[in-house]
């Protein structure tokens, strides 16, 4: 009796427990603030819904099942000698199938719709941010503006941004969860991705592929603004003294440091982007720090991401 109760006490704290853990739990992709996080929340939403017409009736049709045909049951029909069903086989085949065509085709659809190189469409120009990986920071240069920072970013609420993206370093993985798709940064070659944000708010930004001890400390803040902040903040950042040239003070910053601050530059490089990843061509890798990474490869010219794939 008292192994019983002690069975029970366990079993009701464990459900109460359980809601207090998932309290600390977020979903970014299902708060989205921009057009492309909020048609990937759709895709989500109705994929989820309709693999649920499967995953419903089979836990409902376990429950009944076990119920009827238990064995305090003497009413049920007991049939040993029953092996097919016609009509079970169609509903089984058919339902699973016009499911799988129906998610096929919206995949397709939607694959080519949020496509992350495909440009937004809008009224206002598309903006360009340089989004450069390192170890375990976050280096983004805006060539427009002439200023470059770590650890922060910053754009203007409903304007599209053109993200390249790159890496200094080992493969990583750029990605703003509440404004949609993450796109891989990869040493040598040019990738990118397109995003807007509709709503004004700060956004949290991440690595998404592991890499190395400092991994989950790659994370910056992405700040939407309106207009006038946007510029209030670019006037902010040329106030700093550092500068950020190639490859000089990039071989110093890209140092791997763990939990860098964030960090401002005034001035920069006027082709810094196409400076790191045309440094590849010669098999200097962007810095001397990983050197090593590059001594085996054979130089080439820099390969785009989609001419890899």
């Amino acid at each position: 009796m008292r192994k019983r109760n002690s069975l029970k006490y366990l079993s009701v704290m464990t459900w109460l427990t359980v809601p207090l853990l998932l309290s600390g739990c977020g979903s970014a992709l299902m708060d989205p603030s921009g057009p492309v996080g909020q048609g990937l929340k759709s895709l989500i939403i109705t994929a989820f819904g309709l693999m649920l017409i499967v995953v419903i009736p089979v836990i409902v049709m376990t429950i009944l099942f076990a119920w009827k045909y238990r064995g305090t049951n003497l009413a049920a029909k007991y049939t040993p000698n029953w092996e097919h069903s016609n009509v079970i086989e169609l509903f089984v085949w058919a339902i699973p199938c016009v499911i799988i065509l129906f998610l096929g085709i919206l995949t397709w659809q939607t694959s080519h719709s949020y496509d992350p190189h495909k440009p937004i469409a809008s009224e206002d120009e598309t903006m360009t941010i340089d989004a450069i990986s390192l170890d375990w920071k976050w280096l983004f240069i805006y060539p427009e503006q002439g200023i470059a920072t770590v650890n922060e970013l910053a754009m203007p609420v409903n304007t599209p941004v053109h993200f390249r993206v790159t890496s200094g370093t080992v493969m990583n993985s750029f990605m703003i969860p509440n404004l949609g798709s993450q796109i891989y940064a990869m040493a040598g070659m040019n990738n990118d991705v397109y995003l807007e944000g509709s709503e004004i708010g700060t956004f949290r930004g991440r690595s998404t592929h592991y890499s190395g001890e400092g991994f989950s400390e790659m994370l910056f803040d992405a700040h939407v603004t309106s207009q006038a902040d946007f510029q209030a903040w670019v006037d902010k950042v040329k106030q700093s003294p550092d500068t950020m040239m190639f490859p000089d003070d990039y071989n110093k910053l890209a140092q791997p440091t763990i939990g860098a601050p964030v960090q401002y530059f005034s001035q920069v490089s006027p082709d810094f982007y196409g400076d790191l990843i045309r440094s590849y061509k010669s098999g200097h890798g962007g810095t001397q720090s990983h050197g090593e990474h590059n001594q085996a490869q054979e130089p080439s010219m820099p390969m785009s991401a989609q001419a890899a794939e």
